[in-house]
Protein backbone atom coordinates (compact mmCIF):
# COMPACT_ATOMS: atom_id res chain seq x y z
CA UNK A 1 0.00 0.00 0.00
CA UNK A 2 0.63 3.92 -0.54
CA UNK A 3 0.85 5.91 2.04
CA UNK A 4 -0.05 9.52 2.01
CA UNK A 5 -0.45 11.83 5.06
CA UNK A 6 -3.06 14.92 4.24
CA UNK A 7 -2.28 18.03 5.84
CA UNK A 8 -4.66 20.95 5.59
CA UNK A 9 -1.58 23.40 6.93
CA UNK A 10 -4.47 25.41 9.50
CA UNK A 11 -3.12 28.32 10.71
CA UNK A 12 -1.30 27.75 14.16
CA UNK A 13 -3.53 29.14 16.55
CA UNK A 14 -6.56 28.10 18.42
CA UNK A 15 -9.14 30.36 18.43
CA UNK A 16 -10.71 29.90 21.51
CA UNK A 17 -12.82 33.07 21.87
CA UNK A 18 -15.20 31.35 19.22
CA UNK A 19 -15.67 27.63 20.49
CA UNK A 20 -18.95 28.95 22.62
CA UNK A 21 -20.39 29.95 19.38
CA UNK A 22 -19.45 27.28 17.50
CA UNK A 23 -18.85 29.88 14.32
CA UNK A 24 -15.99 31.32 13.33
CA UNK A 25 -17.16 35.15 11.84
CA UNK A 26 -16.96 34.94 8.08
CA UNK A 27 -15.29 37.14 6.70
CA UNK A 28 -12.61 36.83 9.32
CA UNK A 29 -10.86 40.22 9.19
CA UNK A 30 -7.36 40.90 9.10
CA UNK A 31 -7.05 41.67 12.33
CA UNK A 32 -6.72 37.90 13.34
CA UNK A 33 -3.85 37.22 11.33
CA UNK A 34 -0.56 37.48 12.82
CA UNK A 35 2.26 37.53 10.30
CA UNK A 36 4.44 35.77 12.35
CA UNK A 37 2.38 32.66 13.30
CA UNK A 38 1.43 32.74 9.63
CA UNK A 39 5.29 32.42 8.79
CA UNK A 40 6.24 30.06 11.49
CA UNK A 41 3.01 27.94 10.26
CA UNK A 42 4.65 27.62 6.35
CA UNK A 43 8.17 27.15 8.51
CA UNK A 44 6.71 23.92 10.70
CA UNK A 45 4.63 22.17 7.74
CA UNK A 46 7.95 22.25 5.46
CA UNK A 47 9.45 20.84 8.26
CA UNK A 48 7.27 17.98 8.83
CA UNK A 49 7.18 17.09 4.92
CA UNK A 50 10.82 16.99 5.20
CA UNK A 51 11.11 14.84 8.02
CA UNK A 52 8.12 12.56 6.26
CA UNK A 53 10.61 12.39 3.57
CA UNK A 54 13.71 10.95 5.62
CA UNK A 55 10.96 8.47 7.56
CA UNK A 56 9.50 6.85 3.84
CA UNK A 57 6.35 8.26 3.91
CA UNK A 58 4.82 7.96 -0.09
CA UNK A 59 4.12 11.36 -0.17
CA UNK A 60 2.35 14.60 1.33
CA UNK A 61 -1.37 15.48 0.29
CA UNK A 62 -2.13 19.16 0.27
CA UNK A 63 -5.20 21.54 -0.97
CA UNK A 64 -5.99 24.76 -1.97
CA UNK A 65 -8.26 26.83 0.25
CA UNK A 66 -9.35 30.64 0.23
CA UNK A 67 -9.59 33.22 3.21
CA UNK A 68 -9.75 31.01 6.26
CA UNK A 69 -7.91 29.67 8.80
CA UNK A 70 -9.21 26.22 8.28
CA UNK A 71 -6.25 25.26 5.78
CA UNK A 72 -3.41 28.31 4.78
CA UNK A 73 -2.69 26.53 1.77
CA UNK A 74 -4.05 29.29 -1.10
CA UNK A 75 -0.89 28.34 -3.91
CA UNK A 76 -0.06 24.74 -3.44
CA UNK A 77 2.40 24.97 -6.04
CA UNK A 78 4.24 27.44 -3.91
CA UNK A 79 4.40 24.54 -1.48
CA UNK A 80 5.51 22.07 -3.68
CA UNK A 81 8.30 24.73 -4.72
CA UNK A 82 9.68 24.78 -1.37
CA UNK A 83 9.45 21.47 -0.42
CA UNK A 84 11.28 20.14 -3.56
CA UNK A 85 14.16 21.53 -2.68
CA UNK A 86 14.15 20.05 1.17
CA UNK A 87 13.34 16.12 0.10
CA UNK A 88 13.71 13.72 -2.50
CA UNK A 89 11.43 11.20 -2.69
CA UNK A 90 7.95 12.89 -1.29
CA UNK A 91 5.22 12.48 -3.78
CA UNK A 92 2.97 16.00 -3.44
CA UNK A 93 -0.72 14.87 -3.44
CA UNK A 94 -2.25 17.92 -4.46
CA UNK A 95 -5.96 17.48 -3.49
CA UNK A 96 -6.94 19.61 -5.04
CA UNK A 97 -6.46 22.77 -7.71
CA UNK A 98 -9.66 24.60 -8.06
CA UNK A 99 -9.68 24.65 -11.70
CA UNK A 100 -12.62 27.55 -11.85
CA UNK A 101 -10.79 29.85 -10.30
CA UNK A 102 -7.68 29.79 -12.35
CA UNK A 103 -6.56 31.05 -16.41
CA UNK A 104 -6.40 27.42 -17.08
CA UNK A 105 -3.19 28.09 -19.39
CA UNK A 106 -1.55 29.53 -16.30
CA UNK A 107 -2.25 26.90 -13.99
CA UNK A 108 -0.77 24.28 -16.64
CA UNK A 109 2.12 26.44 -16.65
CA UNK A 110 2.32 26.21 -12.87
CA UNK A 111 1.97 22.40 -12.51
CA UNK A 112 4.34 22.12 -15.02
CA UNK A 113 7.20 24.43 -13.50
CA UNK A 114 6.07 22.49 -10.16
CA UNK A 115 6.43 19.06 -11.71
CA UNK A 116 10.03 20.04 -13.27
CA UNK A 117 11.27 21.41 -9.72
CA UNK A 118 10.14 18.19 -8.09
CA UNK A 119 11.78 16.06 -10.75
CA UNK A 120 8.12 14.30 -11.40
CA UNK A 121 6.63 14.31 -7.58
CA UNK A 122 3.47 15.87 -8.53
CA UNK A 123 -0.08 14.06 -8.27
CA UNK A 124 -2.39 16.49 -9.77
CA UNK A 125 -5.79 16.28 -8.48
CA UNK A 126 -8.44 18.69 -10.49
CA UNK A 127 -11.47 19.53 -7.79
CA UNK A 128 -14.13 22.31 -8.78
CA UNK A 129 -13.93 23.72 -4.71
CA UNK A 130 -16.62 24.31 -1.83
CA UNK A 131 -19.24 27.10 -2.09
CA UNK A 132 -16.83 29.56 0.02
CA UNK A 133 -14.70 29.66 -3.07
CA UNK A 134 -17.06 30.49 -5.37
CA UNK A 135 -18.46 33.46 -2.82
CA UNK A 136 -14.73 34.69 -2.55
CA UNK A 137 -14.22 35.01 -6.05
CA UNK A 138 -17.64 35.65 -7.16
CA UNK A 139 -17.84 32.63 -9.68
CA UNK A 140 -21.61 31.46 -10.23
CA UNK A 141 -21.75 28.07 -8.78
CA UNK A 142 -24.03 26.95 -12.12
CA UNK A 143 -21.15 27.02 -13.88
CA UNK A 144 -18.81 25.07 -11.96
CA UNK A 145 -18.99 22.10 -13.77
CA UNK A 146 -18.97 23.40 -17.02
CA UNK A 147 -16.08 25.61 -16.47
CA UNK A 148 -13.92 22.37 -14.69
CA UNK A 149 -14.33 20.72 -17.66
CA UNK A 150 -13.16 23.44 -20.13
CA UNK A 151 -10.54 24.31 -17.70
CA UNK A 152 -9.47 20.74 -17.86
CA UNK A 153 -9.79 20.21 -21.62
CA UNK A 154 -7.41 23.51 -22.04
CA UNK A 155 -5.04 22.03 -19.69
CA UNK A 156 -4.54 18.73 -21.02
CA UNK A 157 -3.77 20.64 -24.47
CA UNK A 158 -1.31 22.56 -23.29
CA UNK A 159 0.48 19.59 -21.53
CA UNK A 160 0.09 17.35 -24.49
CA UNK A 161 0.12 19.66 -28.03
CA UNK A 162 2.91 20.95 -29.14
CA UNK A 163 0.80 24.21 -29.95
CA UNK A 164 -2.89 24.63 -29.40
CA UNK A 165 -5.79 26.61 -29.68
CA UNK A 166 -9.56 27.28 -28.04
CA UNK A 167 -12.83 28.86 -28.65
CA UNK A 168 -14.90 28.17 -25.10
CA UNK A 169 -17.80 29.64 -23.37
CA UNK A 170 -14.93 30.73 -20.77
CA UNK A 171 -11.95 31.47 -22.32
CA UNK A 172 -10.24 31.36 -25.88
CA UNK A 173 -6.24 31.16 -27.01
CA UNK A 174 -4.86 31.38 -30.55
CA UNK A 175 -1.78 29.43 -31.29
CA UNK A 176 -0.02 28.68 -28.13
CA UNK A 177 3.10 26.64 -27.18
CA UNK A 178 2.71 25.98 -23.57
CA UNK A 179 6.37 26.21 -21.56
CA UNK A 180 7.57 24.66 -19.29
CA UNK A 181 6.23 21.27 -19.92
CA UNK A 182 5.22 18.91 -17.16
CA UNK A 183 8.41 16.73 -15.96
CA UNK A 184 6.43 13.63 -16.09
CA UNK A 185 5.50 12.81 -19.60
CA UNK A 186 2.46 12.91 -21.11
CA UNK A 187 1.46 14.66 -17.65
CA UNK A 188 1.37 14.39 -14.09
CA UNK A 189 -1.29 11.53 -12.68
CA UNK A 190 -4.47 13.07 -12.07
CA UNK A 191 -6.50 12.05 -9.25
CA UNK A 192 -9.95 13.34 -8.64
CA UNK A 193 -11.46 13.90 -5.13
CA UNK A 194 -14.64 11.87 -5.23
CA UNK A 195 -17.58 13.43 -3.12
CA UNK A 196 -20.01 11.40 -4.08
CA UNK A 197 -22.01 13.23 -7.22
CA UNK A 198 -22.10 11.12 -9.90
CA UNK A 199 -21.16 14.00 -12.53
CA UNK A 200 -17.84 13.45 -10.90
CA UNK A 201 -17.79 9.68 -10.94
CA UNK A 202 -18.74 9.58 -14.77
CA UNK A 203 -16.13 12.65 -15.52
CA UNK A 204 -13.24 10.45 -13.53
CA UNK A 205 -14.56 7.07 -14.97
CA UNK A 206 -14.37 8.49 -19.11
CA UNK A 207 -10.57 9.62 -18.21
CA UNK A 208 -9.84 6.17 -16.54
CA UNK A 209 -8.91 8.74 -13.41
CA UNK A 210 -8.43 7.00 -10.16
CA UNK A 211 -10.46 8.57 -6.96
CA UNK A 212 -9.75 9.80 -3.61
CA UNK A 213 -12.82 8.78 -2.13
CA UNK A 214 -13.61 9.38 2.07
CA UNK A 215 -14.44 7.28 4.89
CA UNK A 216 -17.78 6.94 4.53
CA UNK A 217 -20.13 4.83 5.92
CA UNK A 218 -19.64 1.13 4.62
CA UNK A 219 -22.61 1.04 2.42
CA UNK A 220 -22.18 4.57 1.20
CA UNK A 221 -18.30 3.30 0.17
CA UNK A 222 -20.11 0.50 -1.67
CA UNK A 223 -22.91 2.66 -3.41
CA UNK A 224 -19.93 5.11 -4.50
CA UNK A 225 -16.96 2.55 -5.86
CA UNK A 226 -19.77 0.57 -7.18
CA UNK A 227 -20.85 3.15 -9.55
CA UNK A 228 -17.57 4.83 -10.38
CA UNK A 229 -16.89 0.58 -11.32
CA UNK A 230 -19.75 0.79 -13.44
CA UNK A 231 -18.79 3.95 -15.29
CA UNK A 232 -15.24 2.61 -15.49
CA UNK A 233 -16.45 -0.37 -17.34
CA UNK A 234 -19.08 1.52 -19.73
CA UNK A 235 -15.92 3.50 -20.94
CA UNK A 236 -13.98 -0.14 -21.46
CA UNK A 237 -12.06 -0.04 -17.97
CA UNK A 238 -11.96 -2.45 -15.23
CA UNK A 239 -11.15 -1.06 -11.53
CA UNK A 240 -8.44 -2.04 -9.53
CA UNK A 241 -7.24 -1.11 -6.16
CA UNK A 242 -4.89 1.37 -7.68
CA UNK A 243 -8.13 3.07 -9.05
CA UNK A 244 -8.93 4.35 -5.47
CA UNK A 245 -7.78 5.75 -2.73
CA UNK A 246 -9.01 5.65 0.92
CA UNK A 247 -9.62 9.14 2.93
CA UNK A 248 -9.57 8.81 6.54
CA UNK A 249 -8.27 9.22 10.36
CA UNK A 250 -5.98 8.20 12.38
CA UNK A 251 -3.82 8.15 15.47
CA UNK A 252 -0.65 6.21 17.23
CA UNK A 253 -0.68 6.65 21.23
CA UNK A 254 -0.61 3.95 23.30
CA UNK A 255 -4.15 3.32 23.47
CA UNK A 256 -7.74 4.27 22.66
CA UNK A 257 -7.42 6.47 25.58
CA UNK A 258 -4.60 7.95 25.41
CA UNK A 259 -5.35 8.95 21.52
CA UNK A 260 -8.33 10.74 23.09
CA UNK A 261 -6.69 12.60 25.37
CA UNK A 262 -4.00 13.59 23.18
CA UNK A 263 -5.91 14.31 19.75
CA UNK A 264 -9.73 14.27 20.19
CA UNK A 265 -9.81 17.88 21.48
CA UNK A 266 -8.37 18.85 17.93
CA UNK A 267 -10.36 17.06 16.10
CA UNK A 268 -13.05 18.15 18.00
CA UNK A 269 -12.41 21.69 17.27
CA UNK A 270 -11.98 21.09 13.36
CA UNK A 271 -15.63 19.16 13.46
CA UNK A 272 -17.20 21.86 15.51
CA UNK A 273 -15.39 24.96 14.53
CA UNK A 274 -12.83 25.06 11.58
CA UNK A 275 -13.85 22.48 8.62
CA UNK A 276 -17.42 24.85 8.42
CA UNK A 277 -15.86 28.38 8.12
CA UNK A 278 -17.42 30.26 5.50
CA UNK A 279 -19.13 26.89 4.07
CA UNK A 280 -21.95 26.48 6.87
CA UNK A 281 -24.11 29.19 5.62
CA UNK A 282 -24.07 28.44 1.99
CA UNK A 283 -23.52 24.92 1.46
CA UNK A 284 -27.54 24.79 1.10
CA UNK A 285 -27.31 26.76 -1.81
CA UNK A 286 -25.06 23.91 -3.70
CA UNK A 287 -28.13 22.46 -5.04
CA UNK A 288 -30.36 25.60 -5.37
CA UNK A 289 -27.44 27.29 -7.73
CA UNK A 290 -26.76 24.76 -9.43
CA UNK A 291 -23.23 23.09 -7.99
CA UNK A 292 -24.98 19.71 -7.93
CA UNK A 293 -27.51 18.59 -10.30
CA UNK A 294 -30.71 17.47 -9.15
CA UNK A 295 -29.75 13.84 -10.29
CA UNK A 296 -26.20 13.86 -8.41
CA UNK A 297 -26.80 11.49 -5.90
CA UNK A 298 -29.93 9.46 -6.93
CA UNK A 299 -27.90 6.25 -7.72
CA UNK A 300 -27.07 6.02 -3.48
CA UNK A 301 -29.61 3.71 -2.20
CA UNK A 302 -31.92 5.65 0.12
CA UNK A 303 -30.51 4.28 3.40
CA UNK A 304 -27.21 5.83 2.03
CA UNK A 305 -28.40 9.62 0.90
CA UNK A 306 -28.16 11.41 4.43
CA UNK A 307 -24.75 10.23 4.88
CA UNK A 308 -24.00 11.30 1.65
CA UNK A 309 -25.32 14.93 2.30
CA UNK A 310 -22.14 16.04 4.91
CA UNK A 311 -25.35 17.77 6.91
CA UNK A 312 -22.51 20.48 8.15
CA UNK A 313 -25.20 21.94 10.77
CA UNK A 314 -25.12 18.60 12.49
CA UNK A 315 -21.16 17.82 12.42
CA UNK A 316 -21.21 21.16 14.42
CA UNK A 317 -22.79 19.52 17.56
CA UNK A 318 -20.19 16.45 17.94
CA UNK A 319 -19.36 16.27 21.17
CA UNK A 320 -16.59 14.78 23.02
CA UNK A 321 -18.48 11.90 23.82
CA UNK A 322 -19.46 11.48 20.15
CA UNK A 323 -15.69 10.99 19.16
CA UNK A 324 -14.99 8.50 21.53
CA UNK A 325 -17.96 6.37 20.28
CA UNK A 326 -16.20 6.67 16.99
CA UNK A 327 -13.17 5.89 18.71
CA UNK A 328 -14.14 3.07 20.65
CA UNK A 329 -16.07 1.55 17.63
CA UNK A 330 -13.07 1.45 15.19
CA UNK A 331 -14.56 3.77 13.37
CA UNK A 332 -11.92 6.29 13.93
CA UNK A 333 -8.73 4.32 13.64
CA UNK A 334 -7.17 5.85 17.15
CA UNK A 335 -5.55 3.50 19.65
CA UNK A 336 -1.96 1.22 19.71
CA UNK A 337 -0.41 1.17 16.72
CA UNK A 338 -1.45 -2.75 16.56
CA UNK A 339 -4.92 -1.40 16.71
CA UNK A 340 -3.89 1.59 14.21
CA UNK A 341 -2.37 -0.88 11.86
CA UNK A 342 -5.16 -3.48 11.79
CA UNK A 343 -8.00 -1.04 11.60
CA UNK A 344 -6.41 1.07 8.50
CA UNK A 345 -5.56 -2.61 6.48
CA UNK A 346 -9.56 -3.72 7.84
CA UNK A 347 -10.65 0.28 6.10
CA UNK A 348 -8.46 -0.15 2.77
CA UNK A 349 -9.43 -3.78 2.04
CA UNK A 350 -13.17 -3.23 2.92
CA UNK A 351 -13.02 -0.23 0.43
CA UNK A 352 -10.74 -2.28 -2.38
CA UNK A 353 -7.93 0.49 -2.05
CA UNK A 354 -4.38 0.10 -2.15
CA UNK A 355 -3.07 3.82 -1.62
CA UNK A 356 -4.60 5.38 1.72
CA UNK A 357 -4.36 8.87 2.64
CA UNK A 358 -4.85 9.92 6.74
CA UNK A 359 -5.42 12.88 8.69
CA UNK A 360 -3.10 13.26 11.48
CA UNK A 361 -3.02 16.90 12.53
CA UNK A 362 -6.35 18.47 12.28
CA UNK A 363 -7.90 21.16 14.29
CA UNK A 364 -4.76 23.24 14.79
CA UNK A 365 -2.49 20.81 16.21
CA UNK A 366 0.85 21.80 18.07
CA UNK A 367 3.30 21.30 15.33
CA UNK A 368 5.51 19.38 18.48
CA UNK A 369 2.24 17.16 18.52
CA UNK A 370 1.74 16.48 14.93
CA UNK A 371 5.94 15.92 14.21
CA UNK A 372 5.92 13.08 16.90
CA UNK A 373 3.11 11.29 15.64
CA UNK A 374 4.88 11.62 12.07
CA UNK A 375 7.48 9.50 13.55
CA UNK A 376 5.68 7.40 15.92
CA UNK A 377 3.42 6.16 12.62
CA UNK A 378 6.46 6.27 10.67
CA UNK A 379 7.82 3.60 12.95
CA UNK A 380 5.45 1.31 14.23
CA UNK A 381 2.48 1.11 11.54
CA UNK A 382 3.90 2.79 7.95
CA UNK A 383 6.58 -0.22 7.41
CA UNK A 384 3.59 -2.78 8.23
CA UNK A 385 0.98 -0.55 5.72
CA UNK A 386 3.36 -0.56 3.24
CA UNK A 387 4.47 -3.97 3.42
CA UNK A 388 0.62 -5.08 2.60
CA UNK A 389 -0.93 -5.12 -0.86
CA UNK A 390 -4.92 -4.94 -1.66
CA UNK A 391 -5.62 -7.05 -4.12
CA UNK A 392 -9.57 -6.59 -4.68
CA UNK A 393 -12.41 -4.01 -5.01
CA UNK A 394 -15.09 -5.82 -2.96
CA UNK A 395 -18.10 -3.04 -4.34
CA UNK A 396 -17.16 -3.91 -7.95
CA UNK A 397 -17.18 -7.56 -8.20
CA UNK A 398 -20.38 -7.81 -9.88
CA UNK A 399 -19.65 -5.01 -12.66
CA UNK A 400 -19.24 -7.26 -15.64
CA UNK A 401 -15.90 -7.64 -17.16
Amino acid sequence: MKVYVFDLMPYDRVFDEFKADRFLPYPLPGKYFDPEIGARTYEQHLAVWREMDALGYDGVGLNEHHTTPHGSDNAPNMMIAAAAQITKRLKFLVLGYLVPMYNPLRLAEEIAMADCMSRGRVIAGLARGTPREYRVFNVPMADSRAMADEAAEIIFKAWTEETFSHQGKFWTYDNVGAWPRPYQQPHPPIWVPFSGSKDTLEWAAQRNFPGVIGHFKEDLTDDIAGYYARALAKHGHRITPQHLCLFTDAWVADDKQAALREYGPNYLYFQQILWHHGTVRVQSKASTEGYFSSAAFDYIRPQNRQAAALDREKIRLTEMKDVEAKVMSGELAFGSAKEVTERLIYLAERAGSDSILLNMNLGALPNDAFMEQIRRFGREVLPKLQAHTVTRVPAAEQVPA
